[in-house]
């Protein structure tokens, strides 16, 4: 039903909103997918409007429709290169064909009083979107879902004071300074846009990603097709499903998982579902130790999310140090959705932390504490009642506070200011 906001709305002539992003239908990758609904779900306020690229992720391969109309929404696709994005040189080709293509049709299409709105995917689209707004008299609100040029710093890709630091720096005050608004997705991540933005009087909301409480649910550890399939029925298994990349602390989760290998009668499996730069580290740390507690798995479609989240007893969430306030790994919300404790290694204070801490839905350990992690991993083994008051706690916190419908309410009220 809509709110009181929706329902004004809707007699009156609804104001164009341009949802901009890389990523789109029929992308189903977390950008991809948490922009497409955002569009699809404010039509009842708003003339909606989506422009992106071709798809380079988990529908790379397929050409899309230059133009089409989807659930309400009319979508328009730049032109762009969609080479290997894992190769750095092919992926800033892909970032700048699709940048210029964007830059030309937002100026051709973008209008005076139009609201944009401009998530952070890639890091050049919020300049290019920026200069053609404001040519066109359009507001533009910013969408953080990653922090520039922070994640670069935690990454080890830059050094704190290096000048490629200081350049992003100097343009983000500028990028800030003209925007109608700054929506960010986590309560650390606006504690640092706060410091970023200090003096610009820029109105700053938090707007967390949403659990996919329609598709996703708590199922019986019993029943799950995924852990038969393993040979892991009787195992206590930690899943880690998601990107595997630089901003990722892989790293402790390894060594963990080596010290438990080499404990006699460890029931404790680790299994990885995905993909990213770090997949090649745990296959070498795998092959070099003789690990036989680690399953790799490919990444498998968001349809069969409710299959490998149930395939756990507890699900990880890994940042590596210097993210905090920088990003927020969306798919802890559907851990929750799953009923599902989570195991997080991130900086005290960073989102996913206070997640945990709001509703005591699991435990989180600092960026290459291992022996954190390991008290942390067996004091769960050993509480089973422990471990199932958290997956109620978890699916309780996903149904009232991490739902689309309280998302798309928030993003009404920041757009329509």
């Amino acid at each position: 039903m809509p709110d009181k906001l929706d329902s004004k709305m809707t007699s009156e002539t609804k104001p164009r909103l341009w949802v901009v992003s890389e990523l789109y239908y029929p992308e189903v990758t977390s950008t991809g997918y948490y922009l497409t609904q955002i569009a699809e779900g404010l039509t009842d306020t708003f003339d909606v409007k989506a422009l992106c690229g071709q798809p380079n992720y988990s529908a790379r391969g397929t050409r899309a429709p230059k133009r089409e109309v989807r659930s309400g929404v009319e979508i328009f696709r730049a032109a762009g290169t969609t080479l290997n994005k894992n190769v750095i040189f092919f992926r800033l080709v892909n970032m700048l064909t699709l940048g210029f293509s964007t830059f030309f049709l937002s100026l051709r299409f973008f209008r005076k009083g139009d609201r944009v709105l401009v998530v952070t995917n890639p890091p050049t689209t919020p300049f290019v979107i920026a200069f053609s707004s404001l040519f066109r008299g359009a507001a533009y609100t910013l969408l953080i879902h990653d922090n520039y040029p922070e994640i670069l710093v935690a990454a080890g890709k830059a050094g704190d004071k290096s000048l490629i630091v200081k350049f992003l720096g100097f343009w983000n005050r500028w990028l800030y300074k003209h925007a109608a608004g700054i929506i960010a997705v986590g309560r650390d991540m606006r504690e640092l846009l706060e410091a970023k933005t200090k003096g610009l009087d820029i109105p700053i909301s938090v707007i967390p990603n949403w659990a996919e409480l329609e598709t996703v649910e708590p199922r019986q550890r019993s029943e799950n097709a995924l852990l038969d399939e393993l040979g892991l029925s009787d195992r206590f298994v930690l899943l880690y499903a998601g990107n595997m990349g630089y901003p990722n602390d892989i790293e402790t989760i390894l060594a963990a998982a080596k010290i438990m290998n080499d404990e006699p009668g460890s029931r404790f499996h680790f299994v990885f579902l995905g993909a990213g730069v770090k997949l090649s580290l745990i296959k070498n740390f795998i092959t070099k130790n003789a690990l036989s507690n680690i399953t790799l798995l490919d990444p498998r479609p968001r349809s069969e999310q409710i299959v490998f989240l149930n395939a756990c007893d507890a699900a990880l969430v890994s940042l590596v140090s210097k993210m905090k306030g920088v990003s927020m790994p969306s798919r802890t919300y559907n851990i929750l959705a799953a009923g599902k404790p989570i195991v997080a290694i991130t900086e005290s204070g960073s989102e996913v932390d206070l997640v945990i801490k709001d509703d005591s839905v699991g435990v989180n350990c600092e960026p290459g504490d291992v022996e954190a992690l390991l008290d942390a991993l067996r004091d769960l083994a050993c509480d089973s009642g422990a471990l199932i008051a958290m997956g109620e706690r978890a699916r309780a916190a996903a149904l009232t506070k991490y739902s689309i419908k309280t998302a798309l309410s928030a993003y009404r009220r920041a757009l329509l200011g």
